[in-house]
């Protein structure tokens, strides 16, 4: 008999590994991974809907107030009002803000080449292949939410190898 592939458990056993990787490299900077996560994700991508923020992440609206919240109060974000929709707001770094994301990114971007450096092309090929298969299985789309209405260039998106 032919065991089954698992692909699920490897995934997950794979986030957990990176979610560990975020708490040692953070470790003493009062950052939890997730807000890490955040951070980056606005380096690139703000001022961004808070909306968009919970689409991306997966996040419960009020997960997403609570991280937001003291990612507030430490004045590392700031929400301001959105000029192209008065129902939402806008989410901007400050600079401690930029500059706790740079450090994050620094980390974020060694991971990737580490990783990069263990694999080759035809595994790149394969990872692609079984992500691909993954999203036409669970027929979920995570697409930024109000992204696409921002009108940016569809590759300023990540793809998910970074944060999502």
């Amino acid at each position: 008999m032919v065991k089954p592939l698992r692909y699920l458990s490897p995934i997950h056993k794979a986030a957990r590994q990176i979610g560990g990787y975020f708490e040692r490299e953070l470790a003493g900077s009062g950052i939890a991974p997730q807000e890490g996560h955040i951070l980056t994700y606005l380096r690139s991508y703000a001022p961004c809907p808070v909306g968009e923020l919970v689409a991306v992440f997966g996040l419960r609206g009020s997960t997403a107030t609570s991280v937001l919240d003291r990612l507030e109060e430490r004045g590392l974000v700031a929400r301001v009002d959105n000029p192209d929709d008065r129902r939402s707001l806008l989410l901007e770094l400050s600079s401690e803000g930029k500059r706790l994301a740079d450090h994050v990114q620094q980390f974020v971007d060694r991971l990737e080449a580490d990783i990069q450096r263990h694999i080759s092309g035809g595994d790149e090929e394969g990872f692609n292949a079984v992500m691909a298969a993954v999203a036409a299985a669970t027929n979920v789309t995570i697409d930024g939410g109000m992204a696409a209405k921002r009108r940016r260039k569809p590759s300023a998106r990540p793809t998910h190898s970074r944060i999502r």
